[in-house]
């Protein structure tokens, strides 16, 4: 682990004790790792240098609508691949709340938010895409000879 410091004034460091405390950080070399990665995160993906991405898409769609649910769940199939789980909430008698859980090329993945939150009937939709990487592993454990592991960057 690599350590530097940095200097601040005395107002910024009681703003940034305060914003720690807020979000129940520890200490500040955790909240500093955090706002870093975060940083470096958005960038990737501003930049369209995040190849993968895992991801929620959550989104509030009227089930009256007109073969909506049969539309958005053909999206899904046709993007099988990408769509690990999905949870389906009833919100009222009109609304539904879907989330999605996906794993895949970035790309991909906002393809199908594109398409989803397009579908006419669907309001509120948001994306949070988390860029990972991912390496094929040749070991043996769980019964499985090879498979992927998913990791966040640091």
């Amino acid at each position: 682990m690599e350590r530097f410091t940095i200097s601040l004034s005395d107002e910024l460091a009681a703003q940034f004790d305060q914003w720690i405390a807020a979000h129940s950080y520890s200490n500040r070399s955790e909240a500093v790792r955090d706002i870093l990665r975060k940083e470096i995160e958005t960038k990737r993906l501003v930049q369209d240098q995040a190849i993968y991405s895992i991801a929620t898409l959550s989104y509030v769609y009227n089930h009256h609508e007109r073969n909506l649910a049969e539309r958005l769940t053909n999206h899904q199939h046709e993007a099988h691949d990408l769509v690990v789980s999905s949870m389906h909430v009833h919100l009222d008698h009109d609304d539904c709340l879907e989330t999605l859980f996906l794993r895949g090329l970035t790309a991909q993945i906002r393809s199908l938010a594109d398409k989803l939150s397009a579908e006419t009937g669907v309001r509120h939709s948001s994306l949070n895409l988390i860029p990972i990487k991912i390496a094929t592993l040749q070991h043996s454990h769980h019964g499985h000879s090879s498979h992927a592991h998913f990791h966040t960057h640091s």
